[in-house]
């Protein structure tokens, strides 16, 4: 019995996993037939019996939170153009002309895009994009809404038809239908914004009534510009916003901003700070807008210096004293005024810093411009330049920023000028590392502002850092970042000399003809006098050599292109270089050149020349560079033959022919 009993017990111990696996899909088969109930019941008493279980809040990520990951995972490329510009690797921009003629043209295309979708809606119904792209999309922009109505108003503010807009509210009027207060600020804020007349059409330019103020078009020269860059639109004498305004008969705090902006905004300060007063006095409040637009007026309607601060004072008195509550823009419009108002300037930037950060404000870029500004212009000497800045980098250091004035995009390139005019490299280093954290390089402005930028601190490389790391700033910045100009590429040249480098002037030129500067006659020859200035070894003549050969090719026009102008020195360089190379028959080749587009060659060009056909034993090589210096009269040529007849071992008749240039090239009495 007692056998038997052991062998069932191991029996049943070798068989119960099987047991409890069937027990198991059993369950879950008849799990199956649940109801909803039955469920919710068996889940209430297994989350009684176990511990309670936190489940975390769902989180929401963007649709575009995929490609911002995988985005992050990608360095840029310093040898690649940027994105934009890979669409055609064939009209590739090689350099800022180049750059500018490729974006123009992308530009016009997307407009011309653009207008036809616009104009053709029924061919573009369908949206294909996940997604949805409304700028792939038609707009509206034509009048749908004939009637005499406040919808047909609406539409016609939206569509940002300021005439149209205008003769609708008109008709309403006298047509007796009341327009809703809202309404007429948004076409109070039309008018004002527009200055009473309809937008300005990139493809129609309008004339009429235009000028550019001189500072505003001193700082947009160079940029590439739209029509209505080149325009600025005056504030007109009873225009229709102060004739609608009239027409109110009750006006609120909205009204007087819409105008006063405005005012400000197209020229009529001393107009604005006039309805301000009149504000005032209809015991109404102004708001924070208001404020910052007579602030930034203010240098513009007083003369001296103290009057602008006095008046700057009293509009911050008045803001505090109508509980008005200042916010980034105010004190960015004191700072940005206190750069008019001369020295007393200094001390009132930093009150105003200290004041923004008293009420909670986070100063922006722009703040710190402002402020770099009025410490510059008060500076006497470049250490007072740089101690502010040294002061403002040691803040901002690691931060990121996003835009939140339109001044922010000025404040590297001030920052880099100050570094470049005061020759500080490390200080220069601390702006371009705040340029790469984050996005800050959006900061950077447009494609102009970010080439003022970059070549500013190439230059700064180039003078004051050694050459290895300037060739490694090189190759990062050009030509992902940074298209240079001569000028940056004659300051690479003097880091080259400084550094006595000049055996990388091949990889520069390879790099001149591909960025389209192998035009430019002057560079070109600064290239080969640096070339053929000094001697060194064979291994480097022989690649200065064949570097050029190769600017030769530019002269003599290569890739369907014309050729430049040979001139002497262009001429004695590459000759020189071919001697020192042992080419002595290309060397010939260009003193043929020489005659033929009468060029005149020095006289050591030939003592070099003669010098190699001593080496070489070339009788007739020296005989032939005799009679050439005979072609062109130099006075040289006596000596030379004398030297040819008494150095090298001459047939009779190469003799006669030496002797009777050398009786010739002698003066007569």
């Amino acid at each position: 019995m007692a056998v038997a009993g052991l062998q069932a017990g191991r029996l049943a111990q070798r068989h119960c996993g099987f047991l409890l696996k069937a027990a198991e899909q059993f369950v879950r088969t008849r799990a199956f037939g649940w109801t909803p109930a039955v469920r919710r019941k068996a889940a209430e008493a297994s989350t009684e019996s176990a511990d309670a279980v936190v489940i975390p809040s769902r989180k929401t990520w963007s649709r575009e939170a995929v490609l911002k990951a995988l985005a992050s995972t990608v360095s840029r490329d310093p040898t690649a153009y940027p994105y934009e510009l890979q669409d055609d690797s064939y009209l590739s921009p090689r350099n800022s002309a180049e750059f500018k003629l490729y974006t123009l043209s992308q530009e016009s295309g997307r407009s011309a895009a653009k207008y036809f979708v616009n104009t053709n809606p029924k061919f573009f119904t369908k949206d294909f994009a996940e997604p949805h792209i409304p700028c792939l999309m038609p707009e509206t922009v034509s009048l749908r809404l004939e009637e005499v109505s406040e919808e047909a108003l609406k539409e016609r503010i939206s569509l940002s038809k300021v005439t149209a807009a205008v003769d609708m509210y008109d008709q309403l009027l006298q047509a007796g239908t009341a327009v809703s207060m809202e309404t007429t600020h948004d076409l109070l804020d039309l008018i004002c914004l527009h200055c009473d007349r309809d937008p300005v059409q990139e493809e129609v330019p309008q004339t009429e009534d235009m000028e550019q103020p001189g500072e505003e078009a001193k700082r947009r020269k160079g940029r590439f510009r739209h029509a209505s860059d080149f325009m600025k639109t005056m504030w007109r004498e009873n225009n229709n916003a102060e004739r609608i305004f009239n027409l109110l008969p009750e006006r609120d705090t909205r009204c007087y901003s819409a105008l006063i902006r405005g005012m400000v905004k197209h020229g009529a300060y001393a107009k604005a700070f006039s309805m301000y007063t009149d504000l005032l006095n209809n015991r109404l409040t102004a708001d924070v807008h208001i404020f910052n637009v007579l602030i930034s007026a203010a240098p513009d309607v007083r003369e001296k210096y103290n009057e602008r601060w006095d008046l700057i004072a009293d509009l911050l008195n008045q803001m505090s004293q109508q509980k008005v509550w200042p916010n980034l823009l105010t004190f960015n419009s004191v700072l940005k005024a206190l750069r008019r108002c001369g020295p007393l300037a200094r001390t009132q930037a930093l009150l105003t810093l200290n004041e923004m950060k008293a009420v909670g404000i986070a100063p922006s870029l722009a703040s710190f411009d402002h402020v770099i500004a009025v410490f510059y212009k008060s500076a006497s000497n470049g250490q007072g330049k740089t101690n502010i800045l040294q002061e403002v980098m040691s803040e901002l250091v690691g931060s990121s920023f996003t835009c939140q004035d339109p001044y922010d995009v000025h404040f590297f390139c001030n920052a880099m000028r100050i570094c470049l005019e005061s020759k500080d490299l490390e200080l220069g280093y601390k702006v371009q590392n705040l340029v790469e954290v984050g996005e800050n390089w959006r900061m950077l402005g447009d494609s102009y502002q970010q080439s003022i930028y970059y070549g500013r601190f190439f230059k700064l490389l180039c003078i004051m850092e050694h050459i290895d790391e300037v060739l490694k700033w090189y190759r990062l910045l050009i030509p992902s970042l940074y298209y240079p100009n001569p000028q940056s590429l004659r300051d690479l040249f003097q880091a080259l000399d400084t550094d006595s480098r000049l055996d990388l002037l091949p990889a520069i030129w390879k790099d001149i003809r591909s960025l389209g500067h192998d035009n430019k006659l002057a560079l070109v020859e600064e290239v080969l006098s640096l070339m053929a200035r000094d001697e060194h070894s064979p291994e480097v003549q022989e690649s200065l050599a064949v570097c050029a050969l190769d600017v030769k090719s530019v002269f003599d026009g290569d890739k369907g292109r014309p050729g430049l102008e040979w001139s002497t020195s262009s001429l004695t360089h590459i000759t020189s270089l071919l001697l020192k190379a042992n080419k002595t028959q290309q060397a010939w080749e260009m003193l043929q050149i020489f005659k033929a587009k009468n060029r005149v060659p020095s006289e050591r060009l030939l003592n070099n020349f003669l010098s190699v056909c001593r080496s070489d034993g070339s009788c007739q090589r020296a005989v032939d560079l005799v009679q050439l210096s005979a072609a062109f009269c130099l006075p040289a040529t006596s000596v030379l033959a004398k030297q040819v007849l008494a150095e090298f071992d001459l047939t009779e008749e190469q003799r006669a022919i030496v002797s009777e240039l050398e009786s010739a090239g002698e003066p007569s009495d």
